[in-house]
């Protein structure tokens, strides 16, 4: 990625082509063989570092036609979930893949990441944004309405549809004993029915999150807070699965 002194930034591959940027042309075939974290020069002269595209970076610049889990949120989502390598893990919702993607990386080359969508041009497309960033092997594409539950049991579900509370059940019966459930809503309504029906269905440890994140300016002399920060962006319910019957 190059990232000029404005710190705009552009995401591109090195295939030989160019990349027309407000600060000039970028020649990718002179890129080739450099190392990253050198400066070069567009066609008019302006300067820019060749970085290596972080994970992030790509979620913020990935091709997408739904909200997506923002970072701030799919961090702690990965650990409340508990993902480590060698998981089974069930996507409900892919949408575009970015959530998709952060599983995958988490389960490693021996984990699987189970990811349901009922709208085929977005599994389409979470398709190819895997593809792209080298993580479809580790995932396998589902075209299925998940009221119909789900064809694996698995170490944790992450559940991201509009109506989740219709589908507790479904991630109840396809959960190991004491396995990790995460849900995002975007509203508390949303949230209320959700923890009710948790609270009906076999769930304990139910908890309700939500994160702020602030940004500050990078001037040592005058060390304050951007004027506007990432608030609310969604609601994260968290639950484990205990069994109905002592065993």
């Amino acid at each position: 990625m190059a990232v000029f002194e404005d710190e705009s930034e552009f995401i591109f591959t090195v295939d030989g082509k160019q990349i027309g940027t407000h600060k000039g042309i970028i020649k990718t075939e002179e890129l080739v063989d450099k190392p990253f974290g050198g400066t070069f020069h567009t066609h008019t002269g302006q300067k820019f570092v060749a970085l290596r595209p972080r994970f992030v970076d790509e979620i913020y610049h990935m091709k997408r036609k739904t909200q997506i889990v923002y970072p701030k949120d799919m961090g702690f989502i990965l650990l409340m979930l508990d993902v480590k390598e060698g998981d089974k893990v069930i996507d409900a919702g892919v949408g575009s893949g970015a959530m998709c993607a952060a599983l995958a990386r988490a389960v490693g080359s021996c984990g699987k990441v189970f990811a349901y969508e009922k709208r085929e041009e977005f599994l389409k497309l979470a398709e190819e944004n895997l593809r792209k960033w080298g993580l479809l092997d580790r995932v396998v594409l589902k075209l299925k309405d998940i009221s119909e539950g789900f064809d694996e049991v698995v170490d944790a579900i992450f559940l991201d549809v509009p109506d989740p509370w219709n589908y507790i059940r479904q991630c109840y019966d396809s959960l190991i004993g004491s396995g990790n459930l995460a849900i995002v809503c975007p509203t508390t309504n949303q949230v209320q029915q959700v923890v009710d029906e948790l609270q009906k269905n076999g769930f304990f440890q139910i908890e309700i999150w939500e994160s702020l994140f602030r940004q500050y300016k990078t001037n040592p002399e005058r060390l304050r807070p951007f004027d506007r920060m990432v608030a609310h962006t969604a609601y994260m319910i968290f639950a484990r699965k205990k069994y109905f019957k002592e065993v």
